[in-house]
């Protein structure tokens, strides 16, 4: 198995569907010549060419708009919005159009569409540019959302986005694309809604996505010194959502948390839990514990920015509580 980092994971799985499927093509700002503006594409426009890697005009309105028409005329465009929070100009788009095509054709019209965007904290963009927002995705039936955590799954959910005839909402941690990770050699593919049981525990469910799959883990270490288990599962999709993986978990463990970098109301967390306390509550030992950002807004300052983003001892202490008899 290959060492990659999770940048790298994103421009073999374009790569490698480009080079299978000639109808798949990519654009976005800065995202041909110059490599992206996170260097995570370098190569395709070389690659490729002018015709199939095409640089756009900062309008985000225009990007998603020219891939919907692309990928209802038969194209598998693959386009990137530099960062989520900018989706926000382009949600009739997205939700309205995209998202309904499908189902008010009959299944007539397909949207093969995987829409890139860059979210997460931790690099000091201040509130406008750190933000996470797949909850406003997982509002729109037709949208499918992936939110890979690590190198393989970043290469094997995107294959998969990009193979796949509805609209996917791609979201990469840009706090991530450093990270390494290994990456299995030749075809690859994950498929959604599995959810990955990242570690075995029978003491307390803790279930987590991107950035927090780290920080879930490292509390988990931690905890097991003191003699506390921790399960901890990565969704790696929120739709498709692996709720019987959770449900089967929290069965065994009686207890859940859950972890996300997004404000609390309304966040994935809050349709976790609905899930567990609708098919599970005789299960449950203690309530459950949703931990999210302290703040509605990401903070400039680097120390707040850190204070806002749980962390491993946000992850300890909430375990804690939900162990005390």
């Amino acid at each position: 198995m290959a060492v990659i980092t999770y940048r790298e994971a994103v421009v073999r799985a374009l790569n490698e569907e480009m080079g299978r499927n000639e109808n798949v093509i990519f654009f976005g700002e800065d995202v041909g010549k110059a490599g992206g503006v996170f260097k995570v594409t370098p190569g395709l426009w070389e690659k490729y060419g002018n015709d199939r890697v095409r640089d756009t005009p900062i309008s985000e309105a225009a990007i998603v708009g020219a891939g919907i028409g692309a990928a209802v005329s038969g194209m598998r465009p693959v386009i990137e919005l530099m960062f989520v929070d900018f989706a926000a100009v382009t949600l009739d788009q997205i939700v309205n159009q995209a998202a309904k095509m499908r189902y008010m054709s009959g299944g007539q019209i397909k949207v093969p569409l995987t829409i890139r965007a860059a979210q997460g904290g931790g690099a000091g963009f201040a509130s406008q540019h750190s933000q996470c927002c797949e909850a406003w995705f997982m509002h729109a039936p037709g949208l499918k959302v992936a939110v890979p955590s690590n190198p393989a799954d970043v290469l094997g959910l995107l294959k998969s986005a990009i193979r796949d005839d509805n609209p996917v909402v791609f979201l990469e941690h840009k706090f991530q694309y450093a990270e390494k990770g290994e990456v299995p050699d030749g075809e690859h593919i994950v498929p959604f809604g599995v959810a990955n049981v990242v570690r075995q525990g029978t003491d307390v469910t803790i279930v987590a996505v991107q950035k927090m799959v780290a920080v879930a883990m490292k509390a988990a270490e931690e905890l097991a010194k003191q003699g506390i288990s921790c399960e901890v599962i990565d969704p790696r999709t929120l739709v498709p959502l692996d709720m019987a993986t959770i449900l089967e978990s929290v069965k065994k463990t009686g207890r859940l948390i859950t972890v996300e970098e997004a404000v609390h109301a309304g966040g994935w967390g809050a349709e976790v839990v609905t899930n567990v306390t609708e098919e599970a509550i005789w299960y449950l030992e203690s309530p459950c514990v949703r931990l999210t950002l302290k703040s509605g807004l990401i903070p400039f300052n680097g120390t707040l920015e850190a204070f806002v983003i749980p962390d491993a001892d946000d992850v300890i202490a909430a375990v804690k509580r939900v162990m005390e008899p």
